[in-house]
């Protein structure tokens, strides 16, 4: 299909009749307040005695074992059987099989969604994580069990320090906020042990940083000040040295930032903070555009975080486990939680030197730090070591790479950004026309007081295209923003195509604006009113009067 040629539009597409906001989701005579429903609920294949599942009966040994077992308490039983659907396994398996045929995804096209680093995950990642030794591991084996996992996990942080130049790293945390988390209760252990845990109370924060970042130091405690950017997009260094003082914790920057720009200024910037007695935390989200180039602990910061759904392509949430290990300067290590992964016998470097050539080392062993090790430590913030099965996908995407490769990942992206970034400057404002990183972040201004045409529009209007929208209105200092970050994995050929259709969305929002508003007009369910779905949302489902003739017991073992 080339890229004039969209799609007809699916049954359901907004009518001009339907004065109701939510689109093809929707429609009625009275203007779209009845549901039309894509995918029914699991609930309406369930029927009663159904089954996906029969498990076994149970062994002698297994009722012997149970009935050793305390009896569970009565106020912790259930009053009435579970509303749980029943529905065969070809039931469940269709159902959840054709509501994701209903999302997009990087494994079907282009998803430029800036600030979020969507790049393919190699499948090599999923075959190590589903290897038996590793994937059927558990974190309560005993070390005796476990020297596999503990080698990978302690190698893992060695890689990522050395990646950070940073002193140490901790993988427990388990998202990049929860690392953003992780490194500001340090930063405020850190004050509390010199005595000024109660005088350093605020926490900077740039306006081109991540959304995560005052919303983490309002969780510590800190009151945030936000710093505003130069007319180039950077840090006002001015205004950075005047919020600066004793009452400040931290400097918590973005580098590069959420306008893809990197801060040429970051060596001023590291020593006024220090000069303040303040900690230097930078966000490591965007690490995915200087692999090799830059390393935060050279620079003098004292945390950052790794997102390693981001940079080295674990999956991406979804409500899933995930990961966002911390990496620590020499003042802060003492302050990480507990425990870390320790090389407790055998040489480092020969460990390190035969892991990287594929060999191990006979007569070492690792184990968990011992609790209490370090008194000053947060304590936990993950149960255990973190997500493993994370840990093992990072581990496996990093060696697959290797030094060069993780240069030329960086590279590719950078060059990604800056071809679109030249491509579409004639169709879409540039707040900050310069040299970009992993993202580029327009405008859709023009668009907006020439034409009417919204970035939110125009974002609509890209998914009849089969592509994802990029990231829209953020960063919140470029009025119509759209964010644009291709990452290394795409191809030339993909690029071009998305400079074609965004050239042809410009042309549209001039010559027909209307349907650009009336977008999109493809996809399973038409142009919702997200604003409505955040107040009012409907979540209740009627099951009707409850099962009869079935225990509790008997729906919660379904």
């Amino acid at each position: 299909m080339s890229v004039t040629e969209r799609p007809a539009p699916a049954a359901g597409a907004p009518s001009d009749e339907d004065r109701s906001g939510r689109g093809a989701a929707f429609s009625s005579p009275e203007g779209g307040e009845q549901l039309q429903v894509v995918e029914p609920l699991i609930f309406a294949a369930s029927r009663p005695g159904r089954r996906d599942v029969r498990f076994p009966a149970a062994s002698s040994a297994a009722r012997a074992a149970a009935a050793s077992q305390p009896d569970v308490p009565p106020e912790a039983l259930r009053s009435a059987a579970a509303h749980l659907p029943e529905v065969s396994e070809l039931d469940l398996l269709r159902h959840f099989n054709r509501l994701s045929h209903l999302n997009h995804a990087i494994d079907l096209g282009f998803y430029p969604l800036g600030s979020c680093t969507m790049k393919y995950n190699p499948k090599v990642n999923e075959w190590a994580a589903r290897l038996p030794g590793l994937s059927e591991s558990h974190p309560l084996d005993p070390a005796e069990l476990s020297q596999g996992s503990l080698e990978l996990q302690w190698l893992l942080a060695e890689l990522l320090r050395e990646i950070s130049g940073m002193a140490a790293v901790s993988l427990q945390p388990a998202a990049g906020a929860q690392g953003e988390l992780t490194g500001l209760l340090m930063t405020r252990a850190y004050h509390r042990s010199r005595g000024e845990g109660e005088q350093r109370t605020t926490v900077l924060v740039p306006d081109s940083s991540h959304g995560t970042n005052p919303a983490t130091a309002t969780m510590v405690g800190y009151r945030t000040v936000t710093i505003r950017s130069n007319e180039r997009g950077g840090i006002d260094l001015g205004e950075l040295r005047e919020a600066l003082g004793p009452h400040t914790a931290a400097l918590m920057i973005t580098n590069p930032s959420t306008l893809g720009i990197f801060e040429d200024q970051i060596d001023q910037v590291v020593v006024a903070v220090h000069e303040a007695g303040a900690i230097a935390y930078m966000d490591g989200a965007n690490l995915n555009a200087i692999l090799g180039r830059f390393r935060a602990g050279d620079a003098g910061f004292d945390v950052m975080h790794f997102n390693l759904h981001k940079t080295f392509s674990t999956p991406h949430g979804g409500g899933g486990p995930g990961a966002g290990p911390v990496g620590v300067s020499e003042r802060l290590a003492a302050f990480l939680p507990e425990p870390l992964p320790l090389l407790v016998q055998g040489d480092e470097e020969k460990v390190k030197r035969n892991a990287w050539a594929g060999r191990s080392t006979p007569g070492v062993r690792f184990a968990l730090e011992a609790e209490g090790t370090r008194p000053q430590s947060i304590g936990k913030v993950r149960a255990f070591t973190g997500n493993f099965g994370m840990h093992l996908r990072a581990y496996t995407y990093i060696r697959s790479n290797g030094d060069h490769g993780l240069r030329e990942v960086s590279d590719d992206a950078v060059l990604a950004a800056n071809y679109l970034r030249v491509r579409l400057t004639d169709a879409y404002d540039l707040p900050y026309d310069r040299i970009c990183k992993h993202e580029v972040v327009f405008s859709g201004r023009r668009q907006k007081h020439e034409h009417g045409v919204t970035t939110l529009d125009i974002a609509k209007a890209i998914l009849d295209y089969r592509i994802h929208p990029p990231t829209i209105y953020f960063p919140l200092i470029v009025e119509e923003a759209l964010m644009i970050e291709p990452t290394e994995t795409e191809s030339l050929e993909t690029l071009d195509r998305f400079v074609e259709v965004m050239h042809e969305i410009a042309n549209r929002a001039a010559s027909d604006p209307a349907s650009l508003r009336a977008a999109p007009t493809t996809t399973p369910v038409g142009r919702l009113d997200e604003a409505a779905a955040a107040r009012r949302p409907d979540l209740r489902h009627d099951f009707g009067p409850p099962p009869v003739g079935r225990s509790a017991h008997q729906d919660a073992g379904a």
